[in-house]
C-alpha cells in the first residue's frame, strides 16, 4: 500500500496541490490504487512561528513514506534561501535523492517560443544529478566582510556520484532505444569534468544499443534553442542541469507546464512543480496547476501505473487545445475550474 506525504507548502503551492490531490483521488478510486496521503505542515508559517524547518520527529516520519508531493516554498518574510536550504535541499541530501529528472516536452504548438519548432522536436528529458556539485556546500570565507574577502566553493563530484547517474540516464534511454548526451566543461573543468567524461565513455560500451554524443554546456544550450530535436536523454552535473532545465521549461511553454522528480529509487522520492511559491498570486484562484498535476503524472510513472500517466497527459493536452486555461496561459478559468476540466477529460475516458 503506497504511501504519500504531502507537503502544500507556502504560497499557491496548497492551491495547486489541491488540484494534484484531486486527479490522484479520482485514479486512486476508479482503479482501487488504495494509495495513502498525510499532510505534513512544513514552510514559511511554521518557520515564522516557531523558528522550525523540518524537526527531527518529522524527518524520521517522513522516512517511512514511499514519496513525497511538494507544492512550493518561499516567502518575502523570510530572507531567501533558509527555507530553500532546510527544506528543499534538506530534503533531497538527506533522502540522497541523487536524479533530478526533468521532462521538457512541448504540449501544443502555440506555446512554442521557437519559430518552427513544435511538438515533435522540443520533447526530451534532462538527467540532472542532484545532490553534489556546487551544491555540496563546500567552501567558505575568508576574512568576510572585508576588503580582503574570499569567498570558495568547491564543485564536488565524487566517482560514485558520477557513474550512477550516468547509469540511471542509459537505464532511462534504455527503456525506449534513445540517445544519451552528456553535458558538461571538460575543456575548462579539467578535474571534475574529467571524470564525467571518462565515466561516460566507460559506462557507454555496457550500452552498445545506445547511440551517444557529448556538448560542452555552453554549445548545448545554443543547440536546445536551434536545434531541441537532436536531443532525447542529457545527462549532466547539479548547476549545468539546475541552469539548462529552466532554458527547457521555457522551450516547453512555460514553468506553468514543468514537473521534476528527485528520485532515489531505494528510499523516498519528492515530486513537484518547479514553479515557486508565487506569493504575488497566492489566494487569488489563478495560478496554473498543470505543473502540480503533471508531477503526479510523474509520481504514476515512478509507481508504474505508465497508463494513468499516459491518460493525465492526455486530458491536459486536451484542455490545453480547449482553452480551457488559467489566465497565465491565455485563458480565464480559475485553478480549481482547470482541476475540474482536467477531472472530466479523464472521467470521459
Amino acid at each position: 500500500m503506497p504511501s504519500i506525504a504531502v507537503i502544500p507548502g507556502d504560497g499557491i503551492g496548497p492551491e495547486v496541490v489541491n488540484e494534484g490531490l484531486k486527479i490522484f483521488n479520482y485514479f486512486n478510486n476508479e482503479y482501487n490504487l488504495n494509495f495513502k496521503f498525510e499532510e505534513f505542515n512544513l514552510g514559511a508559517k511554521r518557520y515564522l512561528k516557531n523558528g522550525e524547518l523540518i524537526p527531527e520527529s518529522i524527518l524520521k516520519k517522513l522516512e517511512t513514506f514511499d514519496a513525497i508531493y511538494l507544492g512550493a516554498v518561499g516567502d518575502p518574510q523570510v530572507p531567501a534561501g533558509i527555507l530553500e536550504h532546510g527544506i528543499l535541499l534538506k530534503l533531497r541530501f538527506h533522502f540522497d535523492q541523487y536524479v533530478n529528472l526533468r521532462p521538457i516536452k512541448l504540449l501544443n504548438n502555440r506555446f512554442s517560443p521557437l519559430k518552427n519548432k513544435g511538438v515533435e522536436e522540443i520533447n526530451f528529458t534532462v538527467v540532472r544529478e542532484n545532490t553534489e556539485g556546487l551544491y555540496a556546500g563546500i567552501g567558505g570565507f575568508l576574512k568576510k566582510g572585508t576588503a580582503d574577502e574570499v569567498a570558495i566553493q568547491e564543485m564536488v563530484s565524487t566517482r560514485k556520484g558520477v557513474e550512477r547517474i550516468i547509469r540511471y540516464a542509459f537505464e532511462y534511454a534504455n527503456k525506449t532505444n534513445r540517445k544519451v548526451t552528456l553535458c558538461d566543461k571538460s575543456n575548462v573543468l579539467t578535474y571534475s569534468h574529467n571524470l564525467w567524461l571518462r565515466v561516460f565513455e566507460e559506462v557507454k560500451t555496457e550500452y552498445p544499443n545506445i547511440k551517444t554524443d557529448h556538448y560542452y554546456v555552453d554549445a548545448i544550450t545554443m543547440k536546445m534553442v536551434r536545434n531541441p530535436e537532436l536531443f532525447d536523454v542529457i545527462v549532466t552535473c547539479n548547476m549545468f542541469g539546475d541552469i539548462i532545465t529552466d532554458l527547457g521549461a521555457e522551450l516547453q511553454g512555460g514553468m506553468g507546464l514543468a514537473a521534476s522528480a528527485n528520485i532515489n529509487p531505494d528510499t523516498v522520492s519528492m515530486f513537484e512543480p518547479i514553479h515557486g511559491s508565487a506569493p504575488d498570486i497566492a489566494g487569488k484562484g489563478i495560478a496554473n496547476p498543470i505543473a502540480a498535476i503533471l508531477a503526479v503524472s510523474m509520481m504514476l510513472e515512478y509507481f508504474h501505473r505508465d497508463d494513468l500517466s499516459e491518460k493525465i497527459e492526455n486530458a491536459i493536452k486536451i484542455i490545453i487545445e480547449e482553452n480551457k486555461l488559467t489566465p497565465d496561459m491565455g485563458g480565464k478559468l480559475t485553478t480549481q475550474e482547470v482541476g475540474d476540466e482536467i477531472l472530466k477529460v479523464l472521467k470521459r475516458g
